[in-house]
């Protein structure tokens, strides 16, 4: 995680001097990444707040994603994470917000979405997106790969 906290001091870096900020929802990772960026000095510059949000009722009544797209995709979805995103940027009034949910295993996989199975939205001023990805190895590996990958991808987005 050393080469990930690079790229958090980066991106606390760039977001200080353009005065802008930040903020999570996450599921899965339960606030390794909030974690990540609060381990750097300079992050009470950026850093709005945080959501861990680990189950639906606290993603519905934190983040108002609403029950019709709990009950249809689940909380391992786009459509989910999607609304997270909007929901922390609204909630924290933040220009960044990324959200993460997924199954970090060992348990609660299914053929449709195995252990592994990872959605990590990136919302910017002018930009959102939820990547789909499958991770694999034990519950703290899966939580580490989505961490970085949020946070590089953040970082990719801020520092193109």
């Amino acid at each position: 995680m050393e080469n990930t906290r690079n790229t958090v001091e980066k991106l606390i870096k760039t977001l200080s001097r353009q005065k802008q900020t930040v903020s999570f929802a996450e599921s899965c990772t339960g606030g390794r990444i909030a974690a990540a960026f609060t381990a750097v000095p300079g992050a009470s510059n950026i850093l709005h707040g945080s959501v861990v949000s680990y189950s639906n009722e606290i993603k519905h009544r934190w983040l108002g994603v609403s029950r019709k797209t709990l009950e249809t995709y689940g909380a391992v979805s786009r459509a989910c994470v999607e609304e997270m995103l909007n929901g922390i940027q609204k909630l924290a009034e933040s220009d960044y917000a990324i959200a993460v949910s997924g199954i970090a295993g060992p348990t609660g996989g299914t053929e449709l979405k195995p252990v592994g199975t990872v959605y990590i939205g990136i919302k910017t001023p002018f930009f959102q997106e939820v990547y789909h990805y499958y991770f694999h190895g034990s519950r703290e590996e899966i939580q580490e790969q989505s961490v970085i990958f949020a946070v590089r991808k953040l970082d990719e987005v801020i520092n193109f």
